[in-house]
């Protein structure tokens, strides 16, 4: 829904008075409204099954749940102050950063401090959105921050995932050398992408941080190959995490060339993380996850590749818009279109697995 009314604002259909500037909003509720409740669904879901501990349910889920959506509110619609609007969006981040803590900590689940890294440094990359913000500053520095956290979560969250599902695949169709779940070559790919992150942020103009992101980009790329993810095209569930990942590859190489003044521009080569990377593997997870947590087969039927197919045809509308600083009646239609078909795999989504979720699972 928010695709569309930003959409519909961009091309003058109708006004928007939010906190921030149309731009600024459009930006904050799809990197700090729509990746956070992305980021907590699966977490919340993933700890309990990574450190054996009792999930999080009844009141202070709904309160966690409410905290959210007062965020999205109050950032939309904006009858309080700027600092106490910034004050409850930012809880909610920090509230779950400190719940990942806990449960590491409890667990003593060290290898997944990582994540409690990554949630903390995205819940400082809000409020540093908001300060800026609040204060008429560029907000450049907090979003690369908050891009550069979720590139790196696709790759380590993602690029488990990923071979561990596929694994699962080749074994029970009986398909040779089924791949590793992680080796030198992830290990290699992971620091990698971490080094061309952190030069984005700190030097997102620098020429070697063009390289190192395309040479990050070649890394990842072979880390997927690897994988042989073409062998799964029976089950779309599995290979549609393959195409997910792609697409992080493929953000590496086109950000870094854009960055060397070669291909796309680097506002469209962020879409190919946003719309592209970020819009496909998640919507991957959420489908296996609902059909794996409500007792169903884990198989793909044609709603579900509808909506694989929907959600990318609306990423590759979107990184060839027109540059939007110039908008015509083709930048319009390609965005209108994009926005469609991408809102439309998360919509044909809510309305195909809404009622597996909400009944009881066929296993119980």
């Amino acid at each position: 829904m928010l695709i569309l009314v930003w959409v519909a604002v961009f091309a003058g259909l109708v006004r928007g008075e939010f906190l921030y500037p149309a731009r600024e909003w459009h930006v904050h509720e799809m990197l700090f409204g729509y990746l956070p409740a992305l980021i907590a669904g699966f977490l919340l879901t993933a700890m309990p099954n990574w450190t054996d501990r009792i999930p999080l349910r009844g009141v202070p889920l709904l309160l966690l749940f409410l905290l959210w959506l007062a965020g999205r509110l109050l950032v939309a619609v904006p009858v309080a102050g700027g600092l106490t609007t910034a004050g409850v969006d930012g809880a909610f981040l920090v509230i779950l950063a400190a719940y990942v803590w806990r449960e590491v900590i409890a667990a003593r689940s060290w290898d997944r401090a990582p994540i409690g890294v990554l949630v903390s440094v995205f819940a400082c990359a809000n409020i540093l959105f908001h300060l800026s913000a609040l204060q008429g500053r560029p907000t450049d520095f907090p979003e690369r921050l908050a891009l550069s956290v979720m590139t790196l979560m696709l790759t380590v969250i993602g690029g488990r995932l990923t071979p561990t599902f596929t694994r699962e695949f080749f074994i029970n169709e009986k398909i040779p050398r089924p791949p590793e779940v992680f080796s030198r070559v992830d290990r290699v790919a992971i620091v990698l992408v971490l080094l061309a992150a952190i030069g984005w942020i700190a030097q997102p103009e620098s020429q070697s941080t063009g390289v190192m992101l395309i040479v990050s980009g070649v890394a990842s790329l072979v880390r997927l190959m690897r994988w042989r993810g073409w062998l799964t095209w029976q089950e779309p569930l599995v290979l549609i995490l393959h195409v997910g990942y792609g697409w992080v590859g493929l953000f590496l190489l086109v950000l870094g060339g854009a960055i060397l003044g070669s291909g796309l521009s680097s506002a469209n080569a962020v879409h190919v993380l946003t719309s592209g990377a970020m819009g496909t593997m998640t919507l991957a997870v959420m489908t296996r996850a609902s059909l794996g947590h409500t007792g169903r087969p884990r198989h793909a039927d044609r709603l579900t590749v509808a909506m694989y197919l929907l959600v990318n045809a609306g990423a590759w509308l979107r990184i060839f818009v027109p540059n939007a600083e110039t908008p015509t009646i083709l930048t319009h239609t390609m965005l209108g279109l994009s926005a469609l078909g991408w809102s439309g795999a998360y919509l044909l989504f809510a309305v195909h697995y809404g009622p597996y979720l909400v009944r009881p699972s066929l296993d119980e």
